[in-house]
C-alpha cells in the first residue's frame, strides 16, 4: 500500500510539473507539437530520477522546467527571455534544487514569476 502512495506522490508531482512548464511554454506562445515532445521526453527521465528519490518529488517543477530550457537552447535558442529588461537574455530558474522555483531576471535579481506563471 505504501508503494502505492509513493507512485500516486510521484505522478502528481510529475503531472502538476508537466502542466505548470506547459503554461508557460504556452504563456510564450512556443507551445508546438516539437517542444511539447521535449518536455515529455523531460517527465519521462525526470520519472526515474523522483522514482529513485521520491524526496525529490517537490523539486521536479523546477527540475523540468530547467530541462526543458536546455533543450530548447539546444534547439530554438534562449527561453524565456526577460520582457522586463531591454537587453535579451533568459530568465534562470531558482532555486535551482530546492521547492518553490521561479522564474528570475538575473540581470536585476528579481523574481519575475513562479514556475506556470509567466503568463500572469
Amino acid at each position: 500500500m505504501e508503494g502505492q502512495a509513493d507512485n500516486r506522490t510521484i505522478e502528481v508531482a510529475l503531472h502538476d510539473a508537466r502542466a505548470r512548464v506547459l503554461a508557460d511554454l504556452a504563456a510564450r506562445a512556443v507551445a508546438q507539437a516539437e517542444v511539447v515532445s521535449l518536455l515529455e521526453e523531460a517527465v519521462s527521465k525526470r520519472r526515474w530520477w523522483v522514482q529513485q528519490w521520491p524526496d525529490g518529488a517537490a523539486y521536479v517543477a523546477g527540475l523540468l522546467a530547467q530541462d526543458v530550457q536546455d533543450a530548447l537552447m539546444e534547439t530554438q535558442g534562449r527561453w524565456p527571455l526577460c520582457t522586463v529588461c531591454d537587453e535579451p537574455h533568459a530568465l534562470a530558474v531558482e532555486p535551482e534544487l530546492g521547492p518553490d522555483p521561479h522564474w528570475v531576471c538575473e540581470a536585476l535579481g528579481e523574481a519575475i514569476a513562479p514556475v506556470g506563471a509567466l503568463g500572469g
